[in-house]
């Protein structure tokens, strides 16, 4: 298998521009800003670098999981 498709991939490209996606079950994607947003996702972030918006989605991401965890806490589960 050629690596020249990997290489050309826009969703792996280290200095391209992305958006930051969400869809209404909370799934997240990392989209190339030059593509069209698929319908049922919203843009929840960017346009910004590969490294800027896969820290947003970390930070959500992590921040999602505080929110479980301190729900869960206060209920008693």
């Amino acid at each position: 298998m050629s690596t020249d498709s990997f290489d050309t991939n826009p969703f792996d490209d280290r200095d391209g521009t992305f958006l930051v996606l969400v869809n209404n079950v909370g799934e997240y994607s990392l989209w190339p800003e030059f593509a069209r947003v698929p319908a049922g996702w919203t843009v929840t972030f960017g346009p910004a670098g590969r490294e800027a918006a896969l820290a947003h989605v970390d930070e959500v991401w992590r921040a999602g999981e505080r929110s479980l965890f301190l729900g869960s806490a206060v209920s008693g589960e």
